[in-house]
């Protein structure tokens, strides 16, 4: 978009306001209210933020202001924030790109594959719960009516939930999402909302948007939507599966081949690919499950439903859920990551272990075409098959220990998560929590 085509699209859509937006390290949208006549300071100059006021930006209250410069080919409308406009931007300090900066990094680790003419393409199915406080303040399903024990796809589930989510579905196709499914989760108040893959900074670019749309209105309506990990200690979690594939110049799909002798369309660059996934899946855990709560989500176990998204296992297969990675003809879908993990460094670990998968021709072993769950830990174990790490500190240890995600990624970022990830373990391992209290309290 040029400035002249900004500036028409601005006087059509009446728009006043304009936010800047970045996010901080944690991947929760940073904004600042911009009068629409200023939009063009933000793309040539930043909109300055003080960067030690935000969480992970690498900065302390002496330093120059962290200045966020717009992409003006991600300016569009807050559909539910009439007379505003968002433009996401990407933090500099001294002019510089600011290597703290999640966007930046991502665009980073992009270059590499731009290098080859490629393109990462990816498409991310966000999973979210509606949830209200009740009148004595606790945590609800919004709706009451939604109690099955099997709630899955089910159609007053989904039917009873519909202002709230025609009025999320609208306000993406207002500013170009193809959505072209919802549906209710597997946990009760939980859906998902399937919309077309695009190019991977735009994905992670989308992915904040929609946190973004879904919170406000559902605050709007005196509702709370989550994007957290696992909200309900007997339900399944709230996933970001991510689907990975990397097209040519022409658009072709280079993870594609109809020959895969496994029958999984799947090419030798995408079995490389998968190869890099598996070998640093340990490490790469840390950045699209990157808080406490993420692991509630990946233990190893069933569902009270009897079903389980959540892969805990480092291992692949065609049509296998109980595997972190699964391969829907073609392309590859990492079940990793959570809906409250920064989408930018979640595609850019991803991308970072893909491509050396396929620098170093990595093999991703034999397909996994059955259910783990009915597995012991000593067959899976003789299978080669491993699991993810099962809380935050073994995953921090895990990401520190393998190198190529600091040495890619950059220094900087990767020692500061892994330092806040640690002050945040710290944390919870002194909370004393309710269950303790009322396990412990009178038991001696």
């Amino acid at each position: 978009m040029t400035p002249e085509q900004a500036k028409k699209f601005m006087d059509d859509n009446n728009v006043k306001y304009v936010l800047a937006q970045f996010v901080d390290i944690h991947g929760a949208a940073k904004t600042k209210s911009v009068p629409a006549d200023h939009l063009m300071d933000v793309v040539e100059d930043g909109a300055g933020f003080a960067g030690f006021a935000a969480w992970g930006m690498g900065q302390e209250p002496h330093d120059p202001d962290f200045m966020a410069k717009g992409d003006l080919n991600t300016l569009g409308l807050v559909p539910w924030q009439p007379g505003y406009a968002r433009i996401v931007c990407t933090g500099h300090v001294n002019g510089k790109p600011h290597p703290w900066d999640s966007r930046y990094v991502l665009q980073k680790v992009l270059a590499h594959l731009q290098e080859r003419g490629w393109t990462l393409n990816v498409g991310i199915e966000p999973e979210m719960q509606l949830l209200r406080r009740n009148e004595a303040g606790k945590i609800v399903v919004a709706d009451d009516s939604d109690t099955l024990e099997k709630p899955c796809y089910d159609y007053k589930g989904l039917s009873r939930s519909r202002a709230f989510l025609e009025r999320l579905v609208e306000s993406l196709q207002a500013v170009d999402f193809d959505v072209y499914q919802i549906d209710h989760e597997d946990a009760n108040g939980q859906f998902e909302i399937n919309y077309t893959y695009t190019d991977a900074l735009a994905a992670a670019d989308r992915h904040v948007f929609v946190r973004m749309a879904a919170g406000e209105i559902a605050n709007d309506m005196g509702l709370i939507c989550t994007f957290m990990a696992k909200s309900d200690s007997h339900r399944t979690g709230n996933g970001m599966h991510m689907h990975l594939s990397i097209a040519d110049p022409d658009g072709n799909n280079l993870f594609h081949d109809d020959n895969d002798k496994n029958g999984m369309g799947l090419s030798a660059l995408g079995y490389q690919f998968a190869g890099g996934l598996l070998k640093h899946a340990k490490g790469m855990c840390a950045l699209g499950a990157p808080t406490v709560n993420s692991y509630k989500r990946l233990v190893v176990g069933e569902a009270l439903s009897g079903a389980t998204w959540a892969p805990a296992y480092i291992s692949y297969g065609d049509n296998n859920r109980t595997s972190m990675l699964r391969v829907p003809y073609g392309r590859l879908e990492l079940r990793t990551a959570d809906g409250g993990c920064n989408p930018y460094l979640a595609i850019a670990g991803a991308l970072v272990a893909g491509l050396d998968g396929i620098e170093n021709d990595l093999d991703p072993g034999a397909v996994a075409n059955f259910n783990h769950y009915k597995k012991s830990a000593q067959e899976l174990a003789d299978l080669g098959i491993g699991t993810l790490p099962q809380n935050l500190a073994e995953a921090i240890t895990e990401l520190e220990a393998d190198t190529l995600f600091s040495d890619v990624m950059g220094e900087e970022i990767i020692g500061e998560f892994i330092k806040l990830k640690r002050m945040e373990w710290v944390e919870y391992m002194r909370h004393v929590s309710d269950w303790e209290i009322e396990r412990y309290l009178e038991f001696f």
